[in-house]
């Protein structure tokens, strides 16, 4: 499997999502939704005021986010799983999505939390670190930045824990590592601002 050297472009996204309306078996995998009650789990907070979920592909874990969030942006690069994932979420009147190519473009305002699970890993080396300011100027002190990736073989242009390793380098410490997990498939980051 040769790896991808540049970062994916929308494009790429939009080509898989041609194929499937959900290609990853977001809606029906186990592996999937145990990664999401982890994840939730893993939340430091019970509650936030406004979070940034990027890459929500078609919302299901949006979906489950919304009962801990009072507002959540949540974007993704392709339009096909967007519609989806608004269709998901039409009676959750506290979740936006937006068409959004990160690192590239960026949303305006803060957050208490920015969730990045299975993204991070489709971006070059230098997006990484772009990514990782801007989450930095996104976060005020005490927010929560939690990295979910998949530790498998991958034709991406980084491994699950390459991604991550990176994104935490990246911050320069401003963020205190408060738990790091390798499950079976996949690892788990989850990180405060100082």
């Amino acid at each position: 499997m040769e790896r991808a050297v540049q970062t994916l472009e929308p494009t790429y996204f939009d080509g898989i999502y041609a194929t499937s309306p959900d290609p990853w078996r977001f809606a029906s995998s186990a592996y999937e939704l145990s990664k999401y009650a982890l994840t939730l789990d893993a939340l430091p907070r019970e509650r936030y005021p406004r979070a940034l979920e990027i890459g929500c592909s078609i919302g299901v874990l949006t979906q489950e986010l919304a009962s801990r969030c009072d507002s959540i942006l949540a974007v993704d690069a392709a339009a096909a799983p967007l519609r989806a994932a608004k269709r998901r979420c039409a009676r959750l009147k506290t979740v936006r999505f937006e068409q959004m190519f990160v690192p590239e473009q960026w949303p305006a305002g803060t957050f208490d939390l920015i969730l990045l699970s299975e993204v991070v890993y489709y971006l070059d080396e230098e997006d990484v670190r772009r990514l990782a300011s801007n989450v930095a100027d996104a976060t005020p002190p005490g927010a929560d930045i939690v990295l979910v990736h998949w530790i498998g073989g991958t034709d991406y242009p980084l491994s699950g824990d390459e991604a991550a390793n990176l994104f935490i380098a990246a911050m320069n410490g401003s963020c205190t590592l408060e738990r790091s997990e390798r499950h079976r498939r996949f690892r788990l980051d989850v990180l405060t601002r100082r």
